[in-house]
């Protein structure tokens, strides 16, 4: 298989969705931050040979947003512009889509990453309200429309349906996604605590890697009014256990441990990166970040969908002859706490390993200390159609922040899916 090379890559700063939509359009934040990114490069937009953008939640003025960004980042009527969705992990299936066409020869140089602006999502009409404008449609008369209008009962009618939440929900079990977190907890046993010292430790990780100067892929925003956003917003430094036991489970309220403040913000941001072949390594003198290696998706029942990494990754480690501990870094993206302690557990666990898995037994206990070393999705937000991007690109800044050789990126995916990449750091051979 051909060499795929990581030349470069940049993402927006992340922001938290408070009262209403946020400032930026998903399109604005995918325009501004490949705008940056393409700025600094020898070869102009339209020596592109395709790009390609992964969102989940487009508007409805959006529609391929992919082609809509490429045309705004001056790539010009001829280079393709395309979308696509793999939910979560949106982002990273716009790198292995960019990855199939490098190594199959259709492309030598591809403008690939995600992006979503959750707060935008919409809140939509009941069916029962849609149907009942559909029948004042048809009707002719002023008699015939003052009778259907007297059938119009408001309370039941008008109260909003929030896209998010349907889009969160998993159709065929019929969870929120949070709920599918708090089914690893009950398995494994996780509970509040460790749970709310996860989050804890996450924020505490975003703010020491600030200060060490680790998010230098992040490019500011600028919105219509002059306002500049340099950094993610919902990080919060005064993070503590006290201030995390103040809040009430969310997703269970009887039952659960899973808040708002151990799960991941909803968030708006866009990562994107720059895949090369050797050839066009060359062709540019471009000195790359690193290399993408290897990549896996794997399936596994939706209602213990946060467990999608344990079942992408290992079939990687298993290829390339490598334990949990062979690897410098990972980046395990935060949808949840629980999720990602639930990955640990599963990992260590012999019977989860043998029946889930097909291995003798325990993959073994992951250095955490080798886990997403500068904080996560729980402190920074989930945007997620960039989220899957961003990871592959932070762990190349690690890997190069750390003089490391090789890492894995992955994250659990929406409807019971787990994807996964190998990278490892280093330019052109």
């Amino acid at each position: 298989m051909s060499t795929i090379y990581v030349v470069d890559g940049a993402r927006t700063p992340f922001l938290k969705a408070r009262s209403g939509p946020g400032p930026f359009a998903a399109s604005d934040l995918a325009t501004q931050a490949g705008r940056a990114l393409l700025l600094r490069q020898p070869f102009s937009p339209e020596d592109l040979d395709e790009v390609i953008l992964g969102c989940a939640a487009p508007s409805a003025d959006e529609t391929n947003i992919g082609r809509m960004v490429a045309l705004r980042l001056g790539c010009g009527d001829k280079v393709p512009g395309w979308t696509v969705m793999r939910n979560c992990a949106s982002g990273m299936q716009a790198l292995d889509s960019a990855i199939a066409n490098i190594q199959c020869g259709r492309s030598e140089l591809v403008l690939a990453g995600g992006v979503d602006a959750l707060s935008h999502a919409p809140l939509l009409y009941s069916e029962s309200m849609v149907r009942w404008f559909a029948g004042m449609m048809g009707m002719k008369t002023v008699g015939q429309k003052a009778a259907h209008f007297l059938k119009l009962r408001p309370a039941a009618l008008l109260s909003p349906v929030i896209g998010l939440m349907k889009g969160l929900t998993d159709p065929v079990v019929g969870l929120l996604m949070g709920q599918t977190a708090e089914n690893l907890a009950w398995k494994f046993g996780i509970d509040r605590q460790q749970m709310d010292a996860f989050a804890v430790r996450s924020h505490q990780r975003v703010v020491a890697g600030r200060a060490a100067g680790h998010y230098g892929e992040i490019v500011p925003l600028v919105d219509d009014k002059g306002n500049i956003y340099t950094e993610d917003d919902g990080v919060r430094p005064d993070a503590s256990l006290a201030g995390m036991a103040k809040l009430k489970p969310f997703f269970d309220k009887k039952y659960g441990n899973i808040t708002a403040a151990n799960s991941s913000q909803i968030t708006d941001g866009a990562a994107w990166l720059i895949l090369a072949s050797e050839a066009a390594v060359k062709k540019w003198n471009l000195k790359p970040l690193g290399r993408i290696v290897d990549s896996e998706w794997a399936g596994l029942d939706p209602a213990q969908m946060g467990l999608g990494p344990v079942h992408a990754a290992t079939p990687i480690l298993q290829r390339h002859g490598l334990g949990l501990n062979d690897l410098d870094a990972w980046e395990l993206n935060e949808a949840f706490a629980a999720q990602v302690l639930g990955c640990i557990e599963a990992w260590k666990s012999d019977d989860y390993c043998r029946e889930q898995l097909g291995l003798p037994g325990a993959l073994g206990a992951l250095d955490e200390d080798k886990l997403n070393v500068d904080g996560g999705a729980v402190a920074i937000g989930h945007p997620v159609g960039a989220s899957g991007a961003r990871i592959v690109l932070h762990l190349l800044h690690v890997l190069r922040e750390k003089r490391a050789k090789r890492g894995i990126a992955t994250i659990c995916i929406g409807g019971g899916l787990g994807g996964a990449m190998l990278v490892e750091a280093g330019a052109c051979q």
